[in-house]
């Protein structure tokens, strides 16, 4: 019952996630940089990709949150139920 959570990625997926995550920043940011526009365009776009890089953190964080509550819930009713099944005895006789 006491099973450890087993880890659902790997090393390298999670490198590559990392990376891709790194690399479509920085090639945004780098674009944004070098956009033949205003100072006061470039800043308003600079803005978007920061709101836009904290939202996403957001979202995977509730995400993942609510992944974990729904894991700890069904963890709690499948320890009642075995707890309720190791209680009950099929041959037991109420009122003799």
């Amino acid at each position: 019952m006491n099973a450890p959570m087993q880890s659902r990625t790997t090393a390298a997926y999670y490198i590559q996630a990392v990376l891709s995550f790194a690399l479509s920043g920085g090639a945004l940011a780098i674009g944004i940089a070098y956009l033949p526009v205003g100072g006061w365009t470039r800043a308003f776009l600079g803005i978007g990709l920061l709101y836009t890089v904290t939202s996403s953190f957001t979202l995977a964080k509730v995400v993942r949150d609510r992944q974990e509550t729904n894991e700890i819930v069904t963890r709690v009713d499948q320890a009642r139920l075995e707890k309720l099944l190791a209680e009950h005895d099929p041959f037991k006789v109420e009122g003799v």
